[in-house]
């Protein structure tokens, strides 16, 4: 016999049921209606502390456990250290060779190598003494420099000479010969597999790509936009992302094919460097012309923001936790500290309260965005107002 259903039979429970039915549309109202608020009142990315550091700071770089960010002085000839954690320099800054200008740290954080552009040579510093340990000399005019994620060796771009150097970093030696590539080679990046550099060839217009495994070039230039100078990869190792400091845009490489893909995206005045948060959805553009950060979303490659730093913005660094990036100000002597804004489209991660609070904790809460823009936490009633979804 077939059985009929309470709710339709019993108008009390068809009462209570409708009653709930509502009260659960009313939450999910006002679960959308803070997001929207959220959305709505979140602050950008904001400059929250100026540093001073020494003369005409260049090249930084941040340890892997984010507490310090190393910091090249090209007219002090020093590296000054930023305590992230107070935003104050610590110890006397550090001497290095004459007009030091990129920095790199190794993956576990106890060496920073630093370029010395007037002395063909390279400063390793013990983070932990926060004193040179060693110089190793490259090629002529080094400028950028890059290390693989194993921490065994360092990429070192000679501009003056158009090769690119090895340094083991075992030994502190200069590895094999000198790597050919395009006319006045600048920036470097290393994949994150580590199988691969990419170097930005200034005065070619182009990018070159080393077989890490070979120390060969594989392929042709790519080319790029004029006077190309820092690139960066992103997370997944899908993207690099080119400044072309002649035509002030960024071009954007699939690294799979080592073709750029759509078209430059225009962002300030003379771009130069360049940084990707971890998890790699903003690209962030220090432009030396404007005295302005632009803020690239990586999914559709547009810039979302502009943020105002000091006078010819030089490098930028992101903490590994995607909340701070520290920005050289060539011409103030300074370090621009950038608060980003944990938001995503249009809904908030981190400066939001958190999912958790609303629906009942468990992965939710803990999980930031993923938990409120992902797979169907919000896509009924239930999952947004189980514990543990």
């Amino acid at each position: 016999m077939i059985q009929h259903s309470s709710f339709r039979t019993n108008p009390a429970f068809r009462g209570r049921a409708q009653r709930l039915l509502l009260g659960a549309l009313a939450t999910f109202a006002m679960i959308l209606g803070m997001v929207g608020a959220g959305a709505a009142t979140a602050t950008a990315d904001t400059v929250i502390g100026t540093i001073p550091v020494g003369n005409a700071p260049q090249g930084v770089a941040i340890t892997p456990d984010g507490t310090f960010a190393y910091v090249a002085n090209a007219q002090a000839d020093s590296v000054s250290v930023i305590d992230t954690g107070t935003n104050m320099v610590v110890g006397a800054p550090i001497p290095v060779g004459p007009s030091p200008f990129g920095v790199a740290i190794t993956p576990n954080g106890t060496r920073a190598y630093v370029t010395n552009n007037f002395s063909n040579s390279v400063s390793v510093i013990d983070t932990g003494t926060n004193t040179p340990i060693t110089t190793v000399t490259v090629g002529n005019s080094p400028a950028g420099v890059a290390i693989t994620p194993d921490g065994t060796r360092a990429y070192v771009t000679n501009f003056g000479d158009n090769t690119v150097s090895v340094i083991d970093t075992g030994t502190n030696m200069v590895v094999g010969a000198p790597i050919p590539v395009g006319n006045g080679p600048f920036g470097v990046t290393i994949s994150p597999d580590g199988a691969f550099a990419y170097v930005t060839n200034n005065f070619s217009g182009t990018v070159s790509v080393i077989d890490t495994g070979t120390d060969t070039v594989v392929g042709a230039p790519i080319p790029v936009g004029a006077f190309p100078n820092g690139v960066a990869i992103t997370p997944d190792g899908t993207r690099a992302y080119v400044t072309n400091f002649g035509d002030s845009t960024v071009s954007v490489i699939d690294t799979g094919t080592d073709m750029v893909v759509g078209a430059p995206i225009p962002v300030g005045t003379n771009p130069h460097g360049v940084a990707i948060t971890l998890e790699g959805k903003r690209t962030y553009v220090t432009n030396i012309g404007s005295g302005t950060v632009s803020v690239i979303d990586t999914g559709t490659n547009m810039v979302v923001e502009t943020v105002t730093v000091g006078n010819e913005p030089f490098g930028v660094a992101i903490t590994p936790d995607g909340t701070r990036a520290y920005v050289t100000n060539r011409d103030d002597d300074t370090v621009s500290v950038i608060a980003i804004d944990q938001c995503t489209g249009s809904l908030c991660f981190g400066s939001f309260a958190g999912a958790g609070s609303l629906t009942g904790g468990g992965s939710t809460g803990s999980g930031g965005a993923g938990s409120l823009i992902g797979a169907g936490s919000l896509a009924g009633i239930g999952s947004a107002a189980s514990s543990g979804s």
